[in-house]
């Protein structure tokens, strides 16, 4: 267009404009996914409830995220390696994890609670049955720590890496968290409660939507400077 031909208000705005309402529609999406995701794990907190609250089924075939089981079997006392790194007051620990065969199914690995990583104590391993819940295998993100097979210590939940690692032929998909009383002084100490992820979505969503208004007020006050004769 010319230099000395004037753009009418509406040519000024239409590219302005446009790029305002793609940015409106990608706002509002983010923040109306993020009501969905709210209601998904509102969802799934009322099922982790309803499982903690019930008896735990017989483990078979492959449970439901979170499921609480009891699962039986020999438990290999001999086959153990740590998950994680957590500290509790002064003394550095992780989770104990060992393998739990079961006769005509892979070996499953049993999440058994948080040990020192310097003994403090002989270990006191279940016997019978075991409970907890069924949580599914991880995998590792491009930022995860580093796994050490070697001293079988991994920072991500993987039944198919740290199978292996223990000389293990098969493992299932999934591990079992166990569930149980912890006693000070006695290792390992299993975890009360079934995991709850947080639920921050009508955060994100308010968030969202305030970037969508932010956008609205600054597009309105750039069109009414832009319509200023």
């Amino acid at each position: 267009m010319p230099a000395n031909v004037t753009r009418s208000p509406a040519q000024r705005l239409l590219v302005p404009g446009i790029t305002a309402l793609v940015m409106l529609a990608v706002l509002i999406g983010l923040g109306t996914w993020q009501l969905q995701r709210r209601d998904w794990k509102a969802g799934l907190l009322a099922s982790i409830d309803a499982a903690e609250a019930g008896a735990a089924v017989p483990l078979s075939g492959q449970p439901p995220a979170f499921a609480k089981v009891r699962a039986s079997g020999v438990l290999r006392g001999d086959l153990t390696a740590h998950y994680g790194i957590e500290l509790r007051g002064e003394t550095l620990g992780a989770h104990l994890i060992a393998p739990l065969e079961r006769p005509g199914e892979p070996a499953l690995l049993v999440d058994l609670g948080w040990v020192p990583l310097k003994p403090l104590a002989p270990l006191v391993l279940p016997s019978g049955a075991i409970e907890g819940f069924a949580r599914p295998g991880e995998t590792a993100g491009p930022f995860a720590a580093r796994d050490n097979p070697v001293e079988r210590l991994f920072y991500t939940l993987d039944p198919s890496v740290i199978g292996p690692a223990l000389g293990l032929a098969a493992t299932s998909p999934y591990v079992l968290t166990a569930i149980g009383p912890a006693q000070d002084g006695v290792y390992p100490q299993p975890v009360q409660r079934l995991p709850r992820p947080p639920n921050n979505h009508l955060q994100y969503a308010f968030t969202w939507f305030g970037f969508a208004a932010t956008l609205i007020v600054i597009f309105a006050l750039y069109a009414r400077k832009a319509l200023r004769p």
